[in-house]
């Protein structure tokens, strides 16, 4: 058995082919990601991974849309969003298959 602390890891991502993490592997990514509100990223796409976001708590936009808890947005590589985080927020992240340095910001 090992232990690992989230709190140690690199903005919430402890699965993946990077360090530190607590499963190092190429085939997917997993993070936890903690926002305040107003916490953005710039409109991006994926060439390579598709990206499954769920929201865990709080409200989110991406797409365009408004997302709550239990909301899962699927994004297929090539599809652009932003992200807003309307209100503090906890979402799950994964990423099919792990590709680092395949996050493309869009102008």
């Amino acid at each position: 058995m090992e232990n690992f602390r989230l709190d140690d890891m690199i903005k919430g991502w402890f699965v993946g082919g990077f360090a530190p993490t607590a499963l190092s592997t190429e085939a997917c990514e997993v993070a936890i990601k903690h926002y305040k509100a107003g916490d953005h990223e710039s409109a991006h796409y994926h060439k390579v991974a598709t990206e499954i976001t769920a929201i865990v708590s709080g409200e989110v936009r991406m797409c365009g849309r408004t997302w709550g808890p239990g909301d899962i947005v699927v994004l297929k590589p090539g599809e652009i969003t932003d992200f807003v985080a309307i209100s503090d927020a906890v979402n799950v992240v994964v990423k099919l298959p792990g590709a680092l340095n395949d996050k493309y910001v869009v102008d």
